[in-house]
């Protein structure tokens, strides 16, 4: 028997967002911000904001736009956050569930699957929309999928790689023969539209995977993972349901300010520091992983890796396979889709799966907040 993946579903959200675009809201709300604040700037008691520009953001991050599922909100610079009225469960899909089972649904397509071959599916993502009941068990009532498990996991940016793991070990453990990993983001929900140094960074997606068991192999052949974490601050986004009891603790603290109290616990990250840290540890791990295995770095035709920034690609590219080493090997889909956290990776596997011939070797990398990365490699069958 070998596990392989067999099908790739990609559910795209409905609205784009040109740098051109975000630029123009965020200056003008810099420009509302700096008029609002004069006479404390002047005093140097409040610091100026500085405009962001198109030009900046693609040099130092490779992106060019990225798709959300709401626009209006965050290009209006009085709100800057989307704009995602409530669903009652009882009466229609949640936003996040309505996501993955679009993907799924591909997936399935691709595989030549329908909802009730699976035994399983795990939906790892980074944000939950809720703690309960699981979005992943409202994807497998979506799709009319009898009986299995269903669950949600979180590994921030590497949820894909670790959901994959956990999907071959429930399969070699004799707990199911097929089961779908999915990876739903919703990034535009949790950024800080108004950070300069963030706000161009993340966009929405969604993706599903399906992972089989077979006599008779097909589409990627699993052959193994490693995955590492390591503590760090350096990656967080702290929002969750403490927040009503730490804002009452801590009425008086700026940190939990009374108009914008979750704004603090949004997404931050140090960048600098994610760039020194993360890089070599991700080179590391895949090329620790590719000896475990016998195989040489010259011999991996793609990596599929997290997209979280142009530079991070090219400087783990140039640092597994070589200094001259072809960029195609490292295939990107930030100019179109921003880093969208845990999906990225499968966005990029999805679309450049067909490029391998049968007895390639790839990998597929994700690595992110924790500090967490996690490295599946795969051959094409």
């Amino acid at each position: 028997m070998t596990t392989c993946i067999t099908g790739t579903g990609l559910y795209i959200p409905p609205y784009s967002i040109s740098n051109e675009e975000l630029v123009t809201s965020f200056n003008t709300y810099v420009d509302n911000y700096n008029e609002q604040h004069a006479d404390e700037i002047e005093a140097g008691t409040v610091t100026a904001l500085q405009h962001s520009s198109a030009e900046f953001i693609e040099k130092v991050s490779g992106i060019k736009s990225r798709y959300v599922m709401e626009k209006d909100g965050i290009l209006d610079p009085e709100i800057m956050a989307p704009v995602i009225a409530y669903r009652n469960m009882d009466e229609e899909p949640s936003i996040m569930a309505e996501m993955g089972t679009a993907a799924l649904k591909d997936a399935l397509k691709d595989a030549g699957l329908e909802a009730n071959d699976l035994d399983g599916i795990i939906l790892a993502c980074s944000n939950f929309q809720r703690t309960y009941p699981a979005i992943a068990i409202e994807v497998q009532k979506e799709i009319g999928m009898i009986g299995g498990f269903a669950y949600d996991m979180n590994v921030a940016c590497s949820a894909a790689t670790f959901g994959l793991a956990q999907a071959v070990g429930s399969i070699a453990s004799g707990m199911a023969k097929r089961i779908a990993v999915v990876n739903v983001e919703i990034t535009s929900a949790h950024l800080n539209w108004r950070n300069r140094d963030s706000h161009f960074i993340f966009g929405d997606v969604a993706t599903a995977c399906i992972v089989e068991d077979l006599d008779t192999p097909k589409g990627y052949e699993i052959l193994n993972s490693k995955l590492f974490t390591q503590f760090s601050t350096n990656i967080t986004n702290e929002y969750g349901f403490m927040d009503r009891s730490e804002y009452l603790a801590a009425q008086k603290d700026i940190h939990y300010d009374i108009e914008q109290p979750v704004t603090p616990k949004l997404f931050l990250q140090n960048g600098r520091k994610v760039f020194r840290e993360v890089c070599p540890k991700v080179s590391e791990i895949i090329t620790e992983h590719l000896t475990e295995n016998n195989i040489q770095p010259s011999d991996v035709k793609m990596m599929w890796l997290h997209q979280a920034n142009a530079n991070m690609l090219d400087l783990i590219l140039r640092t597994v396979v070589g200094r001259d080493a072809d960029k195609a090997i490292v295939p990107s889909v930030l100019d179109e889709f921003a880093n969208t956290s845990s999906s990225s990776p499968m966005v990029v596997f999805h679309r450049y799966k067909d490029s391998l011939q049968s007895g390639d070797l790839g990998v597929i990398c994700s690595f992110g907040a924790g500090y967490s990365i996690g490295s599946v490699l795969v051959r094409k069958v």
